[in-house]
């Protein structure tokens, strides 16, 4: 087994120069960080297969290494977990047969409980949750609904409209509990920011970032960074994995557009040369589920952009990469990430006393697609920058 793709445990950092060249150490080693393998999993899920079973279902692993595993992944089963379809495609019903029951506060307070067991039985130091599961539809901001902490409690407690990710989001936080975001809806409505930052707790997200729009962010940055004008970009994927079945849904698939489309903004505006004020390139995404290739998600990009003399230069991408082994070694690197930062305290000129990083932690932007920062702090998409701003920090 190996970390590759983990930024953590799998690249290196150049901390200078020596009488021999430049000096690099592994990312791990610049701070002390909890090791992946003293990380304790549980968690929860719709379905009610047991993890070997699950294994097997999705078809990802090698047998011969699925087979070694067996037995160790038979005895994990999850959790009943939240389960409201509306917010999810109609074609996750069949897996749903490990669910929760009772009133929608009833739930978090059941997920609550799950916490603190887990917690308990296993004398872990500090549980971190991540949410992996399917992506759900956006929710509307409504003033009285989720737009403070209290509004969203209130709303919790008379049932009214909470997605189940921001159900779990409520419940860590309220367990004092790290919560990312690993799906592109919005689980962080203004309440469930307010309620993290009433309790300092930390926030992050949202969607992880793995294959495709890990690489549109370099090459787009490039493209600009050489003087290119990109002016078209068109994202094709397919996949037969369960993510994909979910995503054929209409209000599951914009979700997922959104946090696709949003990724080059920030590379087209500091470039004012090239683009005026309202100028940005067309951008298309599209995702289609096909059952036959499973986790292996087939990516084509094409990008177009407009060079001297009224010329044209375009550039076409294929990709191939099994989907969640990519996302798997980026769930390690936020845990331990998010870790780490709530053993960090600082302090400036201006401020003498130490103090914690922001609930929100924009440090995570290079591990998610559409990255959640402070209110009134920009987003930066641009993958070596955000590369920087985590090197900078441990060093």
């Amino acid at each position: 087994a190996n970390y590759y793709g983990s930024l953590l445990q799998a690249s290196t950092v150049c901390l200078g120069t020596g009488p021999s060249g430049d000096v690099y150490v592994p990312f791990r080693d610049l701070l002390p960080m909890v090791h992946p393998k003293d990380i304790v999993f549980d968690g929860w899920d719709i379905s009610s297969l047991n993890l070997a079973e699950a294994m097997r279902r999705a078809e990802v692993l090698e047998w011969p290494l699925q087979e070694q595993l067996w037995p160790h992944m038979e005895k994990m089963k999850p959790r009943a977990s939240i389960y409201i379809p509306e917010f999810i495609a109609a074609n996750q019903e069949e897996r749903a047969d490990n669910v929760l029951r009772g009133s929608m506060a009833e739930q978090v307070e059941q997920i609550r409980r799950d916490i603190r067991d887990f917690k308990e039985s296993s004398g872990v130091d500090k549980v971190i949750v991540l949410w992996t599961a399917n992506t759900e539809r956006f929710c509307d901001i409504v003033p009285g609904l989720n737009d403070t902490a209290d509004n969203l409690l209130r709303a919790i407690e008379q049932g009214l409209e909470v997605s189940p990710s921001t159900l779990f989001a409520v419940a860590s936080i309220l367990e004092g509990c790290a919560y990312i975001n690993g799906s592109p809806q919005n689980t962080f409505v203004p309440g469930a920011v307010e309620l993290a930052a009433q309790r300092r707790v930390f926030i992050g997200g949202d969607d992880f970032k793995s294959g495709q729009t890990k690489l549109k962010s370099v090459l787009v940055d490039f493209l600009v960074g050489a003087g290119l004008k990109t002016k078209s970009i068109v994202s094709y994927n397919h996949l037969g994995n369960n993510d994909g079945k979910n995503l054929s849904a209409p209000q599951q698939f914009r979700s997922k557009e959104i946090s696709k489309s949003n990724v080059v903004d920030d590379t087209v505006q500091a470039n004012p040369v090239l683009y005026g004020p309202q100028d940005k390139p067309d951008h298309c995404v599209v995702i289609k589920y096909v059952p036959y290739v499973g986790d292996s998600k087939r990516a084509l990009d094409e990008y177009t952009s407009e060079i001297m003399m009224g010329g044209t230069n375009t550039i076409v991408i294929h990709n191939t990469c099994e989907d969640s082994l990519l996302a798997s070694p980026i769930i390690l690197d936020l845990a331990i990430l998010t870790e780490l930062c709530q053993r960090i305290t600082f302090c400036t000129e201006a401020d003498p006393e130490f103090q914690g990083f922001h609930s929100v932690l924009s440090i995570l932007a290079f591990l998610c697609k559409a990255p959640l920062v402070p209110e009134g702090t920009p987003v930066v998409n641009a993958l070596f920058r955000q590369r920087s701003c985590i090197e900078n920090i441990l060093r």
